[in-house]
């Protein structure tokens, strides 16, 4: 078993690895290590790693934190995109037998998950039924926010999620009602999850630096949130529409949201049965006002739903 990555990814191990395996960062990627291994342990002591868990994660990279995760679960499905990447962290961790790689992107497109990951994820939660869905991950930032959200919408989404992302998303991600920040994925987060940005970081502590500070973010499924969703799929497609043009009055936002599917008098009669003014703006809404809103939008277009071949 080799656990070296897990002791030395710091810079110098980094660029002597790098240079042996004739690997060049692909900045498209994303691919930003983090390289202070306190932080790395921080990141798998706040997803609070139990024996039962089945953790994804994504982006392999060295193998830094795969390693050191590994003998704390039951199992590890780890993703990595770079061949070059994926080969050197191969080496790494050979000899742990619940690591399972996968060599491949964690998207199938913008707005889907890739069968594969999940189809490795459940495999492993098959198992046993004590198990349970993890995400730890030090997050490329460019996939940062369809993951998380495509998560979500899973019917067996993760327990926790654990990840270092940009500071601006953390901020989104924990966003109040009327701040620039909160908008349809705040509502979509904070309508399911607990979240708790757990340490901001410099880009120092990174290598290749990134021009922006980051955080490791640590978002808890509330299940009692959750069942407050009548629809999820509507709930997310909704959130989507209403805020397509942000900066619009409620009233006009609502009205783009559902043109063709529903009248202006609809709208209207709808957002004086719940109180709202259509002068405010979307983003000053907190979760529980607007999942009234789209609940009573969805059952004003049930009729036209279920006659929708």
């Amino acid at each position: 078993m080799s656990t070296g990555s897990s002791r030395n990814q710091t810079l110098s191990f980094l660029l002597r690895r790098f240079r042996e395996a004739g690997i060049r960062l692909r900045t498209r990627l994303g691919q930003h290590f983090l390289t202070d291994l306190n932080l790395v342990r921080l990141l798998a002591r706040a997803a609070e790693l139990e024996r039962n868990d089945v953790v994804l994660e994504v982006g392999t990279g060295t193998g830094s934190l795969t390693a050191l995760m590994a003998p704390q679960v039951a199992a590890v499905v780890t993703v990595e995109i770079d061949r070059p990447l994926f080969e050197m962290a191969s080496e790494e961790l050979h000899g742990l037998g619940n690591v399972r790689m996968l060599h491949l992107d964690v998207l199938k497109g913008k707005n889907r998950l890739n069968p594969a990951v999940l189809d490795a994820v459940r495999e492993e939660l098959d198992k046993s039924p004590e198990r349970q869905f993890k995400l730890v991950a030090n997050l490329p930032y460019s996939i940062a926010t369809p993951l998380v959200t495509n998560l979500l919408a899973l019917d067996r989404p993760p327990r926790t999620m654990t990840v270092t992302i940009q500071k601006e998303l953390a901020d989104r991600l924990t966003a109040r009602p009327g701040t620039k920040e909160h908008g349809s994925l705040s509502l979509w987060v904070q309508s399911q999850c607990r979240v708790e940005i757990v340490r901001v970081m410099p880009p120092t502590v990174f290598w290749p630096r990134p021009k922006v500070h980051s955080a490791i973010v640590h978002l808890r499924l509330d299940d009692a949130l959750r069942q407050q969703i009548a629809d999820r799929p509507f709930f997310h497609e909704f959130l989507r529409a209403i805020f397509c043009h942000r900066r619009k009055f409620l009233r006009s936002g609502l009205a783009t949201a559902v043109k063709g599917r529903m009248e202006k008098a609809e709208v209207n009669r709808i957002l004086a049965a719940l109180g709202l003014d259509g002068t405010r703006r979307a983003e000053e809404l907190d979760v529980q006002t607007m999942l009234r809103l789209a609940e009573a939008v969805r059952a004003e277009l049930e009729p036209e739903r279920s006659r929708t071949p």
